[in-house]
């Protein structure tokens, strides 16, 4: 019986039967619109028939493929990592990640406890940037989705766009009650994070001098100072009922004169979480008396204020304070009664056991609550007086009916106001909202659910309806704050999100977000990075490549080109990473920042996407040079080699300092770097092929074990490699038919020699030039084989700023040497080098691929995922000069750049032949003799030594 097709089989064998149909642009985009070619072919993260494919813009010279149509196979090292992300996604309870959403709608958070760290209330800054890690696994489930055809990954995304929607509706309409088992019945929970209170009607507590508070509270968090009670008008004048004091105790107090004027009473023990206790206090005369559990805890009897002295009072609130900084009640409330006198002990304590209104004290005659209701936002007074209570938000509610996030709307609005950043108040709310939008977009593109394009589009209805009200300098002093102005992707994500609405006021929107000083600065070509923080600056070039697409507007494309230079290679550690704490320092600072908090993990994310955009627009291939770089060294050496249920174990910071241990479970977890990371890992088939527009073009840009889908051409492109482990790649076209096209196949700038094509076992014509394209034109057909032959060599690069701090790799992998010492290894390299490279000066490691021991120093691949100490840097230390083995005798001298005769000599290898090296040797010594930097006599010793040195040929 034939097994019946999945997903993704159905849809290669439908798309190699037939071309995919273009998706046409929707009227009003611009840049279609003025390219004047009409229909917009797909691109991107659509496919299959579940999503709706981007339409590609006509400013593109070249196509990208969407994951659908390129498998990654095989279990190499590639496969073996994304593995490890597609089971975390698989596994991971998706409510968890919803917890904070629900909790800020008010509604049932279904017994979830929020992932923690960053995406938490607990979390660093007061986890101000909770919804963001949501975001960031949607898009992770999206690409699993994509890319493997896996229907769990569809299925939980269509159940977090299903809650999302939830929450959006939730908070379009005034707070309802949430409604759980109480003391006696039901009671009304207030979700923490929920930012609810219960609003009671003025003039409650009359003219009586006496009183008693009651209620039963079950309260679900430890925060001192959240209110059971509190009636006021300020932060002067009011009364209040605690949970907690600042001692973990309940508290009564009453002042005319703020904090320094209270008079009150305390309990002596805190009460216990997640468990109902009754909370009562009674004041009359000069006593008050605090019971919990109708027992006496506290009394005070020289009280000289009682309610009388407050005056009419403004506000009269069950879990909620005054002062700004004290946590709404997080819990549930039950049998709340007031009354205008002080109950005797035996009456207090008799509620321990039944209702007010079966106990002798009766309903509280000023006010009586229940809690028996269900639903709305009104709970009955059972008074008599008709004193209804309402709930409330703190924070009103929305602007904007698209409003959706994981916090109140006051994020954004303080944000309009401040002129300095401080991640405890603000941080980055436009940043988490671009993670929602773009997790949101990328599920309706992957599966085609219009539910998460409606989130999307009311998203940025809402951010238009806020921003749009705003001058424009308000929005700049906003973009330009550290860290509370930071705004991710936004620009790229909005943009795509009107590459299919088409709606203006998208475009709008992204403009809105230009932020002129970087951008204009970066199309001037002029350098201002120097104190920049890197990742809050690196996605505002993605975006501006996106608006050049969509406007056409030179400046932004011009921007992104200069920005990319002043990054790669100044800015850049051998590893592909950029940054230092976060922040970029002077050009070419690369051994002296050297550090613990290098090259955080977002920016290698984010420049991998820059580079990506720029190669759409020009073929330049150190855009792929770099891309290689930074995807096999900093992304694959950012995920820990374990598999893990709760954690995606990938790196915040990554430590270039001697001896440093790399950390996968950073700051608490659910950090954005663990987002990008999830991101990263499931995407790493995106940039291997791209096509020209007219199908004459297929590149491929990295060699790795994938299978293309190529629905325009009728064929399959199938690359089987172990790379970077194997040494090369061999691609074999599969198709019905002929089909005519060019293979640009890319060489390595660092492939300095030996790089080889054959066809069908013929080598191919041309002659192969590291850092560019190598051409093979035919009518390809089926089973037509290409093997590419990429041999390694060993080689090191030097920091800029000290050339005798140096960074080890064979081929494109970055080596490190696994020590414990934590100063700088003193490493000679040429004592025995061969033509081509470093090789015989180590050896390797038997059984262990792309590990190699150098003076008992084991050096294995960076993008091994140990918690191995390492040195991705040592210090070159050559005192004299030696070639193949012999000694000189004489002392190697340096340029007063650090630049040494030896590193002068071996920068041009590799070498065809022993006479080109010693006739190079001869060159390079002559020069320097007649600069005075070696001795006439010195330097004919070198070249004496040199001819008569035997060298391995490579």
């Amino acid at each position: 019986m034939t097994p019946p097709l999945d997903r993704r089989g159905f849809l290669r064998s439908a798309t190699l039967a037939a071309a995919a149909p273009l998706v046409p642009s929707l009227p009003g985009s611009p840049a279609s619109a003025a390219s004047g070619t009409g229909p917009r072919p797909s691109f991107g993260t659509g496919g299959g028939g579940a999503g709706a494919a981007l339409p590609a813009p006509s400013a593109w010279t070249v196509r990208p493929f969407p994951l659908t149509n390129v498998t990654l196979n095989g279990s190499g090292v590639l496969a073996a990592k994304r593995d490890l992300i597609l089971d975390h996604g698989r596994g991971y309870d998706v409510d968890r990640l919803l917890q904070v959403f629900r909790a800020n709608a008010g509604l049932s958070t279904r017994g979830a406890v929020a992932p923690g760290g960053w995406e938490g209330l607990d979390g660093e800054a007061n986890g101000n940037l909770r919804g963001h890690y949501t975001g960031h696994f949607l898009t992770m489930l999206s690409q699993a989705y994509a890319g493997t055809g896996e229907a769990v990954y569809a299925d939980r995304i269509r159940t977090m766009v299903g809650a999302l929607a939830e929450v959006r509706e939730a908070l379009r309409h005034d707070p309802a009650v949430l409604s759980v088992p109480g003391r006696f019945g039901t009671a009304a929970e207030n979700v923490r994070g929920s930012h609810q209170y219960v609003e009671l009607p003025g003039g409650l507590l009359g003219a009586s001098p006496s009183l008693t508070l009651s209620a039963w509270v079950k309260p679900t968090h430890d925060a001192d100072w959240a209110r059971v009670f509190e009636f006021g008008n300020d932060t002067t004048r009011y009364l209040y009922l605690a949970v907690r004091n600042a001692n973990g105790r309940p508290r009564f107090a009453l002042t005319t004169s703020g904090p320094a004027g209270e008079q009150g009473v305390d309990g002596t023990a805190p009460l216990p979480l997640d468990r109902w206790s009754h909370l009562a206090v009674t004041l009359t005369g000069s006593t008050a008396t605090l019971y919990v559990d109708g027992a006496a805890v506290g009394r005070n009897t020289a009280m000289t204020l009682d309610p009388t002295a407050l005056g009419t009072l403004a506000h009269h609130w069950l879990g909620r304070s005054h002062h700004p900084a004290d946590p709404v009640f997080a819990g549930a409330f039950d049998q709340v009664d007031i009354w205008s006198r002080a109950l005797s002990a035996a009456e207090v304590a008799e509620l321990r056991d039944v209702p007010a209104d079966r106990s002798s004290a009766g309903t509280g005659d000023l006010a009586s609550y229940r809690f028996d209701e269900t639903s709305g936002s009104t709970f009955a007074d059972a008074s008599g007086h008709g004193r209804h209570a309402t709930l409330r938000r703190t924070w009103g509610g929305p602007s904007h009916p698209g409003f959706l996030a994981a916090y109140p709307e006051t994020q954004f609005i303080t944000l309009e106001s401040m002129t300095a950043g401080d991640y405890t108040v603000v941080w980055a709310p436009y940043y988490t909202a671009h993670k929602i939008l773009r997790g949101l977009l990328d599920a309706h593109l992957h599966t085609g659910d219009a539910r998460a394009l409606d989130l999307a589009d009311g998203l940025c209805d809402w951010m238009y309806s806020r921003l749009s009200r705003l001058p424009a300098a308000t929005r700049q002093r906003m973009w330009n704050i550290f860290s509370s102005g930071e705004f991710g992707g936004i620009v790229e994500a909005i943009c795509d999100l009107y590459a299919v609405t088409g709606e203006p006021r998208h475009l709008a929107l992204a403009r809105m977000f230009d932020l002129d000083r970087l951008i204009d600065a970066c199309a001037a070509d002029e350098d201002v990075l120097d104190g920049l923080h890197a990742n809050q600056h690196i996605p505002v070039l993605t975006g501006a490549v996106r608006l050049y697409d969509e406007t056409g507007e030179e400046r932004y494309l011009a921007a992104a080109k200069n920005f990319w230079g002043m990054v790669v290679p100044t800015r850049t550690y051998g590893i592909g990473g950029t940054s230092t704490a976060e922040f970029w320092k002077g050009r070419g600072l690369i051994a002296a920042t050297l550090g613990d908090t290098n090259a955080e993990t977002c920016c290698a994310y984010n420049m991998l996407k820059l580079s990506r955009s720029l190669f759409l627009h020009e073929q330049d291939p150190a855009y792929m040079d770099y891309y290689e770089r930074a995807l096999l060294n900093q992304v694959l050496g950012s995920k820990q080699d374990r598999p893990d249920a709760e954690k995606p174990l990938v790196t915040y910071f990554v430590g270039l300092r001697p001896g440093h241990v790399r950390d996968y479970t950073p700051k608490a977890g659910t950090t954005c770097c663990e987002g990008t990371g999830m991101e990263s890992h499931t995407k790493y088939q995106d940039s291997v092929y791209f096509a020209r527009p007219d199908g004459g073009a297929l590149y491929v840009n990295l060699y790795s074990p994938t299978t293309l889908t190529w629905a325009e051409k009728g064929v399959t492109v199938t690359q089987t490699t172990d790379y970077p482990r194997e040494q090369g790649s061999t691609i074999t076209v599969r198709g019905r038919r002929p089909a005519t096209f060019d293979l640009l196949l890319r060489v390595p700038a660092w492939a300095r020699s030996g790089f080889r094509v054959t066809v069908n076992g013929r080598a191919a014509k041309g002659t192969p030039v590291p850092g560019s394209y190598f051409t093979v034109s035919r009518a390809w057909r089926d089973g037509d084989t290409v093997r590419v032959s990429v041999p390694f060599s060993l080689r090191v690069e030097k920091a800029p700023d000290d050339p005798t701090v140096q960074t080890l790799f064979h081929g494109p992998v970055n080596l490190v040497a696994r020590d414990s010492r934590t100063d700088f290894l003193r490493l000679a390299l040429h004592r025995n080098t061969a033509l081509s490279d470093l090789a015989p000066s180590f050896t390797p490691v038997d059984g262990k691929p792309l590990h190699h021991i150098l003076d008992g120093v084991e050096f294995a691949p960076f993008f091994e995922g140990t918690e191995d100490p390492s040195h991705a840097y040592f210090r070159r230390v050559e005192p004299r000069i030696a070639f193949g083995g012999s000694e000189s005798g004489v002392a190697n001298p340096a340029k007063a750049d650090g630049t040494t005769l030896v590193d002068e000599i071996w920068a041009a290898a590799p070498f065809a032949t022993k006479s080109a090296l010693v006739g190079h040797v001869r060159t390079t010594v002559g020069a320097w003799v007649t600069a005075g930097l070696l001795g006439p006599a010195d330097g004919r010793r070198v070249v004496t030594t040199a001819e008569r040195a035997s060298y391995v040929a490579g």
